[in-house]
């Protein structure tokens, strides 16, 4: 009996050792030498300052800026410790409600939109609530709203947002996309 519990003791030290150290560290040395950036969380920087990180969504208010999805972590949104998703199915009328509503602040908000045209990513969260990007109907719809806010034409946001643009992952899997952070850093960089 006494050969078996030291034996089991062994067992889970080596165990803790090998899963809890060794691994997390050779993982982490691998990620720091393959992708610093990502491993480091892709962190966003404006003079010198973080300011985000280009892989959480972020809440931007102001008309002079584009807006990102609607989120759906935490009570107000964007909180990256309540990532997820609202689990409302497509008949919840809580659901149709909150997007009845998006659409109609959507159309308000942005020059020239009417509520048959509003991209679905403009009143829709994406299943961690976080998404820090926006299709580039999404942009090209908040276009005219940012353009009057800063001054300038609508042409020259709209071609900030095509300088920003990133296309289908490996030029094929889903649709291209601008990071909303970035666009606004560039934005203010600009413009």
């Amino acid at each position: 009996m006494r050969r078996y519990v030291f034996a089991s003791i062994r067992m889970a030290i080596v165990t803790m050792v090998v899963l809890g150290i060794a691994y997390p560290l050779l993982v982490t040395g691998l990620a720091q030498l393959a992708m610093p950036a990502q491993a480091n969380g892709s962190l966003v920087t404006s003079g010198g300052t973080v300011v985000g990180s280009a892989l959480i969504g972020q809440r931007f208010t102001q008309p002079k800026y584009f807006h990102g999805r609607p989120s759906a972590a935490g009570t107000d949104g964007y909180d990256p410790n309540a990532s997820g998703a609202s689990n409302l199915a497509p008949t919840s009328k809580a659901l149709v409600d909150a997007v009845e509503a998006r659409v109609a602040t959507a159309v308000a908000e942005n020059p020239g939109l009417s509520a048959g045209a509003v991209p679905i990513d403009m009143v829709t969260a994406s299943g961690s609530g976080l998404d820090p990007d926006i299709t580039l109907a999404n942009a090209y719809a908040q276009a005219a709203r940012v353009a009057a806010a800063r001054d300038v034409t609508e042409e020259d946001v709209r071609g900030i947002v095509d300088e920003v643009a990133q296309g289908r992952q490996f030029g094929v899997l889903g649709e291209p996309r601008v990071n909303v952070l970035r666009l606004n850093l560039a934005l203010d960089d600009r413009l």
